[in-house]
């Protein structure tokens, strides 16, 4: 049976815009639990979403906002540990179990889980323990519902706040001092994992099972922030620091505005955030590159990006 009526957790945000967008194009009625619907609005003109400040932390209030759907995705994550519902035990592991009981209570049979790659109980950092802790909470649902887990690489697109982070500190500076700029990373285009949500809901042969999901080519962080610089047609020094260097500047940028990077963000860089997922035959479609991409919207203060841009969206 077609699934018509879907719940999104953490769809006001970058990833769930498009996912939203996604469903919406297939019929889909579309339900995005927020805690501001303000932040939401950009997706109050699309005609199949329905956009409803609710506690997504309250599990009766989960079971009341659940009932009537056929499947719920879940995408909420945090990328800094802080305090209440922005701390990751209660944003990736008690929201996990809250989700997963509100489904059984409401009838739901079918959840798309959002992890992220290397995550594990046992792994270097904060981050990726309490995903790994959430992913085991899902994988233990599976005899109950038809479970989904996705764990992406890094995802970018227009509004991501990977590279557009480093285009805002390439502006700004004409030496960027990288820490861990060995790390190497294979980032998703955000529309391709919002597509692949969006085929895998009524794919029964993803039932059970968990994806890593990565795109085309890999890249060292060096190599993404020169890449970003190249396109934004900067000349800027960067300068890679020894692990010492490394953690004395994310010990130095956690206490910014907006923390650019944290020491428990410098732990997950200890692992490469890289698979050998076979994405196309995964999700039946071949992965953008970020080649493609990045210039339409890393290059749009120059005239030549926004040439780019403008072809990018028309099609040519």
């Amino acid at each position: 049976m077609k699934t018509t009526k879907v719940c999104i957790l953490g769809g006001a945000g970058f990833i769930g815009r498009y996912i939203a967008e996604a469903l919406g194009e297939r019929g889909i009625e579309v339900r995005v639990l927020t805690r501001m619907r303000e932040r939401a609005k950009h997706l109050l003109v699309l005609p199949t979403v329905d956009v409803v400040e609710a506690n997504i932390h309250d599990e009766a209030e989960l079971v009341k906002q659940f009932a009537g759907y056929e499947a719920v995705i879940n995408l909420v994550g945090v990328l800094h540990n802080g305090k209440g519902a922005q701390s990751f035990r209660t944003a990736h592991v008690d929201l996990a179990w809250k989700v997963i009981s509100a489904c059984q209570k409401a009838g739901v049979k079918r959840l798309l889980h959002m992890s992220a790659l290397n995550a594990d109980p046992k792994g270097p950092s904060d981050y990726l323990r309490s995903k790994g802790e959430a992913e085991g909470f899902v994988r233990a649902a599976m005899d109950k519902l038809a479970v989904t887990i996705f764990r992406p690489s890094v995802v970018f697109g227009p509004e991501d706040s990977f590279l557009n982070r480093f285009a805002a500190l390439i502006r700004m500076f004409p030496i960027l001092p990288l820490a861990s700029s060995e790390s190497r990373f294979q980032p998703v285009y955000v529309e391709d994992l919002a597509r692949a949500f969006a085929e895998s809901l009524d794919n029964i042969n993803t039932y059970g099972k968990t994806y890593d999901v990565c795109g085309p080519q890999i890249y060292t962080l060096r190599e993404l922030v020169q890449l970003t610089a190249t396109t934004m047609q900067k000349c800027r020094c960067i300068v890679g620091l020894p692990p010492s260097l490394s953690k004395l500047q994310a010990t130095a940028l956690e206490f910014m505005p907006g923390k650019p990077m944290t020491r428990d963000n410098l732990r997950s860089m200890q692992l490469d955030s890289v698979c050998q997922c076979d994405f196309e035959a995964q999700f039946g479609f071949t992965p953008t590159s970020l080649n493609v991409v990045a210039p339409t919207y890393l290059a749009a203060k120059t005239p030549r990006g926004r040439y780019q841009n403008f072809r990018y969206h028309a099609g040519r």
